[in-house]
């Protein structure tokens, strides 16, 4: 397998055994991480990572990742670049790919990290757009598969709005690992019905699924994997709570969900996660909307069935073995 030069900008670019070599791939880099072993492969490369949107996961893992390899990175926070701003997009990747091996890109429109990987001449990693969060997945299949021990068959939940970058990417990472998907929400937050024809038509051809439903009960019965994700994005108007509030609140995640998948299921959330009211916005909006959690109740977000910690600490290992496989690690 090899993917030296390839840009990781969404799944839908590469086949099932693509990604299953980029998952295991991850495993190896992990045991290694785990057992001590220097991995240091890339001493000399140097990566670029622009954030136009904040985040403590995606960059940590990006940085620690970066640093095991050997390489060094340039953080570009949203004021410190001039990306789109007093320069193209365009301009800024041939500039970058200049000076840099490589590029994350994390922010909004899939249009800005496919026109930085047109111009930069280097692999360019998609580190979440509005609609797709490609990194997430590979961190998110390695998570199943250290639990069930394959993807195959395994049928996983999506509750809440599945309409963006998370209930996108689930959706796509499923049909291609012959998964079952599920999106567990109102008719109003169903994914593009485009995108769903798409990865139906993937599913035909690797043994999966792609349901949409509307009732809980129906949707949860039996499932593996049960995920959600915050309902409003940071920055978004009250209205936005508001609404999704009173769409949402019939599929936030409980005990009861738990109970109608099974005692073989599992907990994933990407994180952030609104399950109690411990930080800043939780507490307000908390206090205003009349809440004591979200999308996810404590009582789920702490109990055994959930694994959300394993899955976020696998952001890193993915990460890194996407930057590896892209930059030109060829691991046996």
């Amino acid at each position: 397998m090899n993917l030296a030069g390839r840009s990781f900008l969404k799944l839908l670019d590469f086949t099932p055994e693509e990604i299953m070599y980029l998952v295991d791939l991850a495993g190896k880099l992990k045991w290694m991480k785990r057992n001590g072993i220097p991995h240091d492969f890339f001493r000399g490369k140097n990566i670029a990572m622009i954030f136009e949107k904040t985040s403590t996961r995606t960059r940590c893992s990006f940085e620690v990742a970066a640093y095991d390899l050997g390489m060094g990175c340039t953080y570009l926070e949203p004021d410190s670049s001039q990306i789109g701003k007093k320069e193209s997009i365009a301009d800024t990747a041939r500039v970058l790919g200049r000076m840099y091996d490589g590029i994350e890109y994390r922010g909004y429109g899939q249009s800005i990290v496919e026109e930085l990987a047109k111009y930069s001449g280097v692999p360019v990693w998609n580190g979440l757009t509005n609609e797709f969060h490609p990194t997430q997945m590979i961190a998110d299949l390695l998570t199943i598969k250290e639990r069930f021990g394959q993807l195959q068959g395994v049928k996983l939940t999506y509750m809440g709005d599945a309409r963006y970058n998370m209930g996108n990417s689930l959706m796509v990472a499923c049909a291609k690992m012959g998964m079952h998907f599920t999106a567990c929400t109102t008719k109003e937050f169903f994914p593009d019905a485009a995108l769903v024809k798409t990865c139906r038509d993937i599913a035909a051809k690797t043994g999966g699924s792609v349901n949409l439903e509307e009732d809980v009960e129906t949707a949860t019965r039996g499932a593996d994997v049960i995920y959600t994700d915050v309902w409003v994005s940071m920055g978004e108007p009250d209205e936005a709570w508001e609404e999704r509030i009173k769409a949402l609140t019939p599929y936030k995640v409980t005990a009861k969900v738990m109970e109608y998948a099974g005692e073989q299921a599992v907990f994933m959330h990407c994180l952030p996660a609104f399950h109690d009211l411990k930080t800043e916005v939780g507490k307000k909006q908390g206090e205003k909307f009349g809440f004591t959690d979200l999308e996810v109740t404590d009582e789920v977000f702490e109990s055994t069935q959930s694994i959300v910690f394993d899955e976020a600490e696998n952001r890193m290992h993915s990460i890194k073995a996407i930057m590896a496989a892209t930059l030109g690690l060829e691991l046996q």
